[in-house]
Order: structure tokens, then C-alpha cells, then sequence
């Protein structure tokens, strides 16, 4: 039985390329991941943090290569049923580029350009799909579209898997309003509109969570590869930058907000102690002599009753 719940979320990342031992090594000393041999295919590559896979990477395939086509990131995205999934993109407006196919016991994809030619995998997983959950470091915790037209592009993905607007901020004359998309409650990343100076066709860019971008971006330049935006603060607190690999793939990272500094605890104002001084116990009053002659006369006098 297809598994709705999987429709709309981000599910894998892939990394075509003319290298995969050089991109290994890179993506090993800017994100931390390992790398391992997939099981069932020893030519293809998994990146994995936490004892668990993150991404594949894979030789960049001939033909994409006689396309014209350059290393890149291929984003996943669930469905619970990529046939129609693939259909339907066709009918409003996209391009299949790769009729829906099986990977013996992962699951069945088609990649799809979308109208405004960016281009991505449409994914369902032969097992049911772990519980969405938040994105730690070395998952990929956010999915930009740079295209053309986002607006048309957002209405494209609203009908394939259901998103929706959620916030927006303005950029500025050139790139204008970035729009930011969700699912079920949750941003999942930001389209916007391509600026003219920036290189390639529409595309999507995943970005990667890492404990700190500064630290990414300083590996990224030591490592050979380039920078091309930031390390910089985003609204909220968080950091971010983008950059090139030494293949020629666009990637980004993402770190939190850094914690802000505990402030040191104020000691405690030594409480005065007020020396305290013994109380001494008061002494009976001393009888006057009119009082003991009066006490003798009662005692005198009961005694001579007692007779």
C-alpha cells in the first residue's frame, strides 16, 4: 500500500560527478561525512553521518555528459505513487526526463524538469518512510529554487505535492520577494527569482546542516573550491554560505543560530551576621525585709492554728 505520508518531503540527495574520490575527500573535511560502498552496488558511493546514510554519490553517467549536463546535486522528492506523479508533471508543463524506473528493493524514481527548467528526482520508497523529523547536523535542513518565475513554479510543486505558501520577505529590486514554501505546517525552504548575473539555468540548491559555516566556508577556500555567497547571517540568527566544489558542483551549508554567551551568575551577597548576645536569664526578685517578716507572721501563725 503507497505510503501518503511520504508525498511532498525532501527523501534523498544525490551527487553526480567526474570525480567521486576528489568530492569524498571534500565533502569529508567541509561536512564531516563519511563515506561507505552501497551494499547491493559497489560503484555507488553513500555518504553517511551517525551510523546512517545522508547522500549518494555517483559518476556523472556519459549521456548526461554528451548533454552537456555538469556535476550537480539531484534533490528527491516523495511521492506515493511516482507514475502519476511523472504523468501529471507532464501535463502541467514539465519534462520527464527519465520514465519512472525501479532500484531493486530502495524504491522507483523518474527525474523531471520542471517548466521553468529546473530539475529534479520524484521518489517512492519501496519501505515505508521513517517519521519526518527535525534536521540535525549532517542532514540537509533546507531546499532553495532559484528559477525564473517562482510564482508559476511554486503553483507547479503545489499541485505535484501539495505545498504551500508560507512566509516571505522582500530582496530587493532585482531578486524581489523570496517566498518561502511548507508542508503540513512546516517550511521546508524559499524560491525566488533568478538574478541576471547569476550563472546556469534554474536550479535547485540543498543546503546542508553543519555545526558551524564559518568554519565550512574557511574549509571550502583551504580545500581548493570557491565561495560565492557568504559566510553570512540570515534572518533569525542562523548562518549560511554557498559554494562551488572542485568538480564544479553548487552546494550550501546551514548552521543554527550560535548560542548566545551565559552571562556570569552574580555571587551572592554575604548575609551580615549580626552577632547575637546571650540571653541571661533574670533572677528572681529579692524579697525586702517587709516581705520575709510578713512571710514569717503567715508561717508563725499557721502553727499556732495547727495547736
Amino acid at each position: 500500500m503507497p505510503d501518503a505520508t511520504i508525498r511532498g518531503r525532501f527523501v534523498w540527495h544525490q551527487l553526480m560527478t567526474t570525480d567521486t574520490k576528489s568530492a569524498a575527500g571534500f565533502f569529508a573535511k567541509v561536512v564531516g561525512w563519511k563515506t561507505q560502498p552501497f551494499a547491493q552496488d559497489p560503484s555507488y558511493t553513500m555518504f553517511v553521518a551517525k551510523g546512517r546514510p545522508m547522500a549518494g554519490l555517483m559518476v556523472l553517467p556519459e549521456d548526461a555528459v554528451a548533454m552537456g549536463a555538469p556535476p550537480s546535486w539531484t534533490t528527491y522528492i516523495g511521492t506515493p505513487n511516482v507514475d502519476e506523479t511523472a504523468r501529471q508533471a507532464a501535463a502541467l508543463g514539465g519534462k520527464v526526463l527519465r520514465q519512472p524506473a525501479d532500484i531493486p528493493t530502495v524504491g522507483r524514481f523518474a527525474v523531471i524538469q520542471d517548466p521553468q527548467g529546473a530539475v529534479f528526482a520524484a521518489f517512492t520508497p519501496a519501505q515505508a518512510a521513517p517519521p519526518d523529523a527535525p534536521p540535525t547536523v549532517g542532514d540537509f535542513s533546507w531546499h532553495e529554487l532559484s528559477t525564473s518565475d517562482w510564482r508559476a513554479a511554486l503553483t507547479f510543486y503545489q499541485r505535484l505535492f501539495g505545498w504551500e505558501e508560507t512566509s516571505a520577505m522582500e530582496m530587493g529590486p532585482e531578486m524581489g520577494t523570496y517566498q518561502m514554501y511548507g508542508w503540513k505546517g512546516k517550511t521546508l525552504g524559499g524560491m525566488f527569482k533568478k538574478p541576471a548575473q547569476m550563472p546556469g539555468p534554474p536550479s535547485w540548491l540543498p543546503y546542508i546542516k553543519v555545526t558551524d559555516s564559518k568554519k565550512a566556508a574557511a574549509a571550502v577556500k583551504e580545500l581548493g573550491g570557491r565561495v560565492v555567497n557568504g559566510p553570512m547571517e540570515v534572518p533569525g540568527g542562523d548562518w549560511i554560505a554557498q559554494g562551488v566544489d572542485l568538480q564544479g558542483a553548487m552546494f550550501a551549508v546551514h548552521s543554527a543560530k550560535p548560542a548566545e554567551p551565559k552571562k556570569p551568575a552574580r555571587p551572592k551577597a554575604a548575609k551580615r551576621r549580626v552577632a547575637r548576645k546571650p540571653v541571661r536569664k533574670a533572677k528572681p526578685a529579692r524579697r525586702t525585709s517587709a516581705a520575709r517578716r510578713s512571710k514569717g507572721q503567715r508561717k508563725s501563725g499557721s502553727k499556732r492554728r495547727r495547736r
